[in-house]
């Protein structure tokens, strides 16, 4: 989609011409006289569009107004989450007549979150997945024109918005295709296409790269498939190259049978979003490619499948990982915190600010939080509170679940140092236990996504999450970076200039 800022009035908007324009209607009543002022008002008057955020009134060509078709919708004290409610209502509520440009206009001034909450909402609300279909009646929206009344400040909240959109679409994309049109080495290949990108560059290991490191754990998951495994390691390079870069790990599980320790058939096919972890970290980086903030960053994609042959790893077999710790694999099907535990101790070598892993890792987060926050982890205060922040602000939240040290109790083995599971009890929190133990070296934080990642039923699909929530937090991140250098130089020329004087 090309997504589209002009300053314009009511009067303005009301003259655009599109095939659908809608208004985000402010809660209280107007004074301003121009048609589209009096239409919401005649519509307010007669009770057709309550305050209620989402609630909306759709029209067929009303006298004044250039579009044939207008959709009024309440946008309740116009903040993100309500804005959000009602662009993703109207564009529901508009892609019926199957428009091509639609202009989305409001009777109160948007701030940045607000105006980036709408551009998401409209790429939300619009998206199809049509890769695997033989007559894929995809999203027919080509332009959306945001028309605010006053524009200023706002140009680099919306450019982020637009290159967050192409991030979390990248995602859905690669996260929605089933596993024979994602491989492990189709996977790498999306990756590399992101090298094309300013400041951006990919690196892939196979299998004989992977075992030089000793990465056994990550090896052993895969040593079951068909499919060769591969490490994808990509760098966006934004800020000196002294300055230490946040590291993110992305699961990248194509397709998890289990194993040996083999699933439920029943929903089995929703194991292709197993690698949504891996699809963030690729969608993250699609932006940055985009926005170019000053931040190094480093992605790291461990893929391969978890299948079943005469291979395959099985329940008791003990594995070394790359830190030199044995693991007692007691369950197959807790392979996620295999593969990513080898790219966790291959993260040491950046010397990084903070590592974030990304993974669906287990069914006890969606008992614990279902589909509306993500399960953060952290042995960092200072981190958490950032992720936490990000989250927030981006409307992709988390909420930090607990990390005391007697939850590791049920990994201990008489057979190495650590078993893959313990208990049912606190299973998310047991599984980022054991990703903490090849963590000490930096500060870490474990975002299990299992609940927010995708949804099932009738909207089955990838959501593209939580690449809006990396974005904010990373975004966040080179601006603090940005000022404290400022501020460096500021006092350095101080003190040049006091010593200038003093001669």
């Amino acid at each position: 989609m090309d997504f589209q800022l002009k300053t314009l009035s009511a009067a303005q908007a009301a003259a655009e011409k599109a095939d659908v324009l809608i208004v985000l209607v402010a809660a209280g009543s107007t004074t301003a006289k121009d048609a589209l002022s009096a239409l919401i008002a005649e519509a307010r008057k007669a009770g057709d569009l309550p305050d209620k955020s989402g609630k909306l009134l759709a029209l067929y060509r009303p006298a004044g107004i250039g579009a044939p078709r207008v959709v009024l919708v309440s946008s309740g004290d116009g903040k993100p989450a309500a804005v959000r409610s009602a662009v993703a209502a109207a564009i529901g509520a508009a892609k019926g007549s199957n428009p091509k440009r639609v202009v989305i206009a409001a009777t109160q001034p948007l701030d940045g979150a607000a105006l980036a909450s709408a551009v998401i909402a409209v790429a939300d609300a619009s998206y199809v997945y049509g890769t695997t279909k033989s007559k894929a009646e995809l999203r027919t929206i080509k332009q959306v024109t945001f028309g605010l009344s006053d524009t200023a400040g706002l140009r680099e909240a919306f450019d982020e918005a637009t290159a967050t959109v192409a991030g979390i679409e990248l995602a859905k994309e690669w996260a929605n295709r089933p596993a024979n049109y994602c491989t492990p080495t189709m996977l790498a290949g999306a990756a590399e296409e992101l090298a094309k990108l300013p400041n951006v560059k990919c690196e892939v290991l196979g299998p004989k790269e992977v075992a030089k490191l000793g990465m056994g754990a990550f090896s052993a998951v895969a040593q079951g498939s068909a499919e060769p495994l591969r490490f994808v390691v990509l760098r966006y390079h934004g800020a000196p190259k002294g300055q230490a870069p946040v590291v993110l790990v992305g699961k990248g599980i194509t397709f998890d049978t289990g194993g040996v320790s083999l699933k439920p058939a029943a929903e089995m096919d929703e194991m292709k979003f197993d690698m949504c972890g891996a699809a963030s970290v690729l969608g993250v980086f699609r932006a940055l490619g985009d926005i170019q903030p000053p931040i190094n960053v480093i992605g790291l994609v461990p893929t391969c499948e978890n299948m079943n042959d005469g291979r395959a790893v099985k329940p008791g077999d003990v594995v070394t990982s790359m830190s030199g710790q044995t693991i007692e694999v007691l369950n197959t099907d807790a392979e996620g915190r295999l593969i990513l535990c080898d790219a966790l101790s291959y993260a040491k070598r950046f010397e990084p600010s903070a590592v974030i892993d990304i993974a669906t890792l287990t069914g006890a987060c969606v008992v614990a939080l279902g589909g509306v926050r993500s399960g953060l982890f952290s042995s960092n205060d200072e981190l958490a509170a950032a992720l936490t922040a990000a989250g927030e602000q981006s409307q992709d939240r988390c909420w930090r679940m607990p990390l005391d040290d007697d939850y590791a109790e049920g990994l201990k083995s008489n057979f190495a140092d650590v078993a893959n599971i313990a208990g049912r009890a606190g299973g998310a929190i047991t599984a980022a236990k054991f990703l903490q133990r090849f963590t000490s070296d930096f500060a870490w934080a474990h975002l299990d996504i299992a609940g927010t990642a995708w949804k099932s039923g009738a909207a089955k699909g990838a959501s593209g999450r939580p690449v809006g929530l990396l974005l904010n937090y990373l975004l966040t991140e080179s601006r603090n970076g940005a000022r404290s250098a400022s501020d460096k130089a500021s006092k350095a020329a101080r003190k040049t200039t006091g010593k200038a004087r003093a001669k």
